[in-house]
């Protein structure tokens, strides 16, 4: 894959698809750009956008800060929870700053801007650092990083933190596993295909200690809610009736603090993007781009 050097010795691996506005998206916590299914980027290429996917610092073929440390989970969460500050190597602002030095190594003034559970969070941080070239925001399964609305069941976290597998196959059934806890009840997953990815994603680069500083780095990052209030930008938030992971009041939430903002609940849907809903989703991305015009 082509990298771009963005800051601070990181480089960041991306792919680039079709023709027409930018439509830059970003990935969640240890998640590769790969975790963007084929047919959802497709979809967005359709509505007559260019498509952006990229491997965050600390995942995939983007570069890994191993000589930096992130405290222990339970420690961070803990903290975190009471309000103290948490001592992580980076922070979402600065996972923020690397999307816009990658949309200038691609010559991309302005772009619609979309991230998913974590990359909700980067995506907003973009808007409110550099709120001119942000075209659209589109925020979903995501939070404003405030502790009253942003916790979900301790129980999908303990999976989500579980360790991770040793060999391709192993995490492959390792994304099974976690899929089937955090994922949507309503709606039918391609098993094979989720298979597939867990495989791709382990052969392109399984990184469990840059997980663990994403983790810290959402966790030290706090609450945007009053610099959200601050947007002026068309924004969605999309969130599912049933996500255990980020709990469907964080969405509402969410949409509360954006003025304008359009709230889509999606019912039945979880913590993932399920075949049968990636082009309802697509589509309100897409319309959202639309209110830019």
């Amino acid at each position: 894959m082509p990298r771009v050097a963005v800051q601070d010795g990181v480089e960041l691996a991306y792919e680039v698809h079709g023709e027409g506005e930018p439509f830059v998206l970003i990935m969640g916590v240890g998640a590769q750009h790969v975790f963007w299914p084929a047919d959802f980027v497709e979809s967005l290429v359709e509505s007559g956008h260019q498509v952006v996917i990229f491997d965050n610092r600390d995942v995939g073929e983007s570069t890994w800060l191993a000589h930096l440390r992130a405290p222990p989970p339970l420690v961070a969460i803990t903290r975190a929870m009471a309000g103290l500050s948490v001592a992580a190597p980076y922070t979402l602002w600065d996972m923020a700053d690397d999307t816009v030095l990658l949309m200038d190594a691609l010559g991309i003034d302005r772009a619609h801007v979309a991230g998913i559970s974590m990359g909700g969070m980067v995506a907003q941080c973009v808007a409110i650092r550099h709120p001119a070239r942000v075209k659209s925001l589109a925020s979903m399964h995501s939070t404003t990083g405030s502790r009253m609305h942003s916790i979900g069941d301790p129980r999908k976290y303990a999976a989500l933190l579980a360790p991770g597998p040793q060999t391709r196959d192993e995490a492959g059934e390792h994304l099974v596993r976690l899929y089937r806890k955090i994922g949507s009840p309503a709606y039918e997953q391609d098993w094979d295909e989720v298979r597939a990815r867990g495989r791709l994603a382990f052969d392109r680069g399984a990184n469990p200690a840059g997980f663990l500083r994403q983790w810290s780095a959402i966790l030290a990052s706090g609450s945007r809610d009053r610099e959200l209030g601050t947007l002026s930008v068309p924004t969605v938030v999309i969130h599912g009736s049933e996500d255990r992971l980020v709990p469907t009041r964080a969405g509402r939430h969410t949409a509360a603090c954006i003025p304008d903002a359009r709230l889509e609940i999606i019912d039945g849907l979880g913590h993932d993007l399920p075949p049968v809903a990636r082009t309802r989703i697509a589509e309100l991305l897409a319309r959202n781009a639309e209110r830019a015009r």
